[in-house]
């Protein structure tokens, strides 16, 4: 059920948590997001595919080699984010987005906002990179 939000909308905490406005908004940005990456992505390939230069300088190719291998390696993230986008899209759709996957606690608007794709609250998320942090240090 899409609602009509305008451009300037921001969710708030005076409103109520994932009422039809706020799922609009970050299925939105979410949607934004996925179609930016794969836009991207399409450039990424174009410019691959039309740099299929024969450099007679070793250096030149092997410079040319290094900066594909970023390039691949940075689509290969972003090829995982939209992954988690299209996870946090599901979530949208059976309700459950917004809420921290360990406590079942809203995550913060603000934190959502910057990271729409966040699974956990701030607390859960500090508690699980502390617990990270703890196991490799061993």
């Amino acid at each position: 059920m899409a609602v009509d939000i305008d451009e300037t909308y921001k969710p708030s905490e005076d409103e109520p948590f994932m009422n039809e406005r706020q799922k609009d908004y970050f299925r939105r940005k979410l949607l934004v997001w996925k179609d930016d990456i794969l836009r991207e992505s399409r450039e990424t390939l174009t410019s691959l595919q039309n740099e299929n230069e024969n450099h007679p300088d070793i250096a030149d190719r092997a410079s040319s080699e290094t900066d594909r291998a970023i390039e691949l390696r940075a689509r290969d993230r972003q090829r995982k984010l939209i992954a988690k986008i299209d996870s946090a899209l599901g979530r949208l759709e059976d309700g459950s987005y917004g809420y921290c996957e360990e406590t079942g606690e809203p995550i913060g608007l603000k934190r959502l906002d910057a990271r729409p794709i966040a699974t956990l609250s701030i607390e859960a998320q500090e508690r699980h990179e502390r617990r990270e942090r703890v196991y490799r240090d061993d």
